[in-house]
C-alpha cells in the first residue's frame, strides 16, 4: 500500500468530501468555457447531466444551448422540495440530429423562492413550453414572465391556491357548478 493510499484510508471525512464533489459534465463545461454562469449537479439515475441555473441566467443559457444544438424541449415541469422550501422549475432538453438512436440530453433546474417564484418563459425559444409552463403555473404558482398566455389550464380560473404545493390545504368542500 502506498503512502497516499494509507492517508486516504486514515481520513474518512476527506474521502467523503472528495466523493461529494460533482464533476462538470460536457454541457456544463461548455457553458463555463463560454462564460455562462452555472452549477453542475450530480447526474440523475439515468446519468443525464443536471445543471443548476439562476433565474436571471435562464434565458441566455437556454438560448446558448439552443444554438449549441439542443433544439427540442422534451419536458418542462416543476416540483416542490417541501413545505417552506424552494420550488424547482426544470427543463429537459434533447439534441436531435442525425444520431437519433442516442440523442444527447441535459436537464436544467431553476430553484425559486416559495414566496415569489418568478422565472423567464422559454416559450420564445421552444414553443412546446406553452402548455407545460401553464401547467406548472396552475399547479405550483410559478410565474413564467413573458409567457404569452399564462393562465390556469387545469383548475377553474377562480381557484384559490396551488394544488401540488406540499403545503397546500385542500378546501373541505367544493361546489359543482353547471353539473346538469
Amino acid at each position: 500500500m502506498t503512502e497516499e493510499q494509507q492517508v486516504e484510508n486514515n481520513n474518512p471525512e476527506e474521502n467523503q468530501e472528495a466523493s461529494d464533489l460533482v464533476v462538470a459534465g460536457k454541457v456544463s463545461s461548455w457553458l463555463s468555457e463560454n462564460d455562462f454562469t452555472n452549477e453542475p449537479l450530480a447526474p440523475d439515475h439515468s446519468q443525464i447531466e443536471l445543471i443548476k441555473v439562476e433565474p436571471d441566467f435562464l434565458l441566455p443559457i437556454a438560448t446558448a444551448l439552443y444554438a449549441y444544438g439542443f433544439n427540442c424541449l422534451q419536458c418542462q415541469g416543476a416540483y416542490d422540495l417541501g413545505p417552506g422550501k424552494e420550488l424547482v422549475s426544470f427543463y429537459h432538453l434533447i439534441k436531435i440530429d442525425d444520431n437519433v438512436t442516442s440523442p444527447e440530453e441535459v436537464r436544467l433546474k431553476v430553484f425559486l423562492p416559495r414566496d415569489n417564484p418568478k422565472v423567464p418563459s422559454v416559450y420564445w425559444i421552444w414553443k412546446g413550453a406553452d402548455w407545460q409552463e401553464r401547467e406548472s403555473y396552475d399547479m405550483y404558482g410559478i410565474v413564467y414572465e413573458g409567457h404569452p398566455n399564462l393562465k390556469r389550464i387545469l383548475m377553474p380560473e377562480d381557484w384559490v391556491g396551488w394544488p401540488l404545493r406540499k403545503d397546500y390545504i385542500s378546501p373541505d368542500f367544493y361546489e359543482l357548478q353547471d353539473a346538469y
